[in-house]
């Protein structure tokens, strides 16, 4: 490991995150017409709810969404609902659906992209916010699912490491061309060293099997690099151009997440995630197990 380089300069503790929320959610039209795809349910909870319960469960006290036109109900969620609130304490109703969906006053924070240029941007348009201290990204897509979650297990490496941190999976190797690849130095248990990053490599050319999933822990000096940064594929500001630039400056190192991810911005992603979390909910999984079983006999 480049324990060496990990001074203490780059272990400030990680209180911020970023959420980009602000993409138009076409795949999943008419469903996003009025409304954001973050807030479509799995099951009982919009898909922004589950990143942000990985997130306070890994200590992120201020929350920064990366907003687009049209995008407010998300914010909205995130409130204190008076009315609904006031008439289901007259009918004697307990509040506590509702508790995951408060953020403390002050700790919710909205920026706006205005024109969608890519999770390098949406990022960018952070840094104020986000100021001179490392920072956590969620990509709310991905459905990380386990216990504990899968920004709790980095903060466990990052106490240990600091630096810069992704989650990786392991994806047969034949699927690797969809998407960020990370090329592997030394390994221990779940913390593997970072060499170089691949954005889409052609499956011979891959550097490894563990793919880039949704969830980072950066330090602030990705922010310079970003906005001195040209447009990569695709036209758009890539992310991971100004990451593979840290790497060998700063300590760099991915975590396999021990726990499942559901790829949310497909609709059979959606699907499946919708079906994993109903099956393993004490409240309803035996009966969606007998349901599923009868619509497959």
């Amino acid at each position: 490991m480049t324990l060496g380089m990990s001074d203490s300069n780059f272990r400030k503790p990680v209180r911020k995150a970023v959420f980009p929320v602000a993409g138009l959610g076409t795949r999943f039209l008419p469903a996003t017409k009025a409304i954001p795809k973050e807030l479509l349910p799995v099951v009982d909870r919009p898909l922004i709810q589950y990143a942000v319960d990985e997130a306070r469960e890994a200590g992120i006290e201020e929350f920064v969404f990366v907003t687009g036109r049209g995008k407010t109900a998300i914010v909205e969620h995130f409130d204190t609902a008076y009315e609904l609130e006031a008439t289901m304490n007259g009918r004697g109703k307990s509040l506590d659906p509702l508790e995951p969906t408060r953020i403390e006053p002050g700790n919710l924070v909205t920026v706006r992209q205005q024109v969608p240029m890519g999770l390098g941007h949406a990022v960018w348009c952070a840094r104020a916010v986000v100021g001179n201290e490392p920072f956590a990204i969620f990509l709310p897509d991905e459905l990380m699912y386990g216990s504990p979650g899968c920004m709790a297990q980095m903060m466990e490496a990052y106490n240990e490491v600091g630096g810069n941190l992704v989650s990786v999976l392991e994806v047969p190797k034949e699927e690797v061309s969809s998407y960020g690849v990370i090329a592997p130095g030394e390994s221990k248990g779940a913390l593997t060293e970072v060499k170089g990053l691949v954005e889409k490599p052609k499956v011979e050319e891959a550097p490894s099997n563990k793919i880039v999933s949704g969830r980072y822990i950066l330090q602030p000096e990705i922010m310079g690099l970003l906005a001195s940064q040209g447009k990569g594929a695709g036209g758009e500001i890539q992310l991971t151009d100004s990451m593979a630039k840290l790497i060998g400056e700063q300590p760099f190192h991915a975590v396999t997440f021990n726990g499942r991810r559901f790829d949310c911005g497909s609709k059979v992603g959606f699907v499946e995630a919708t079906l994993a979390i109903a099956l393993d909910r004490e409240d309803m999984g035996a009966e969606v197990r007998e349901m599923a079983k009868k619509m497959l006999g």
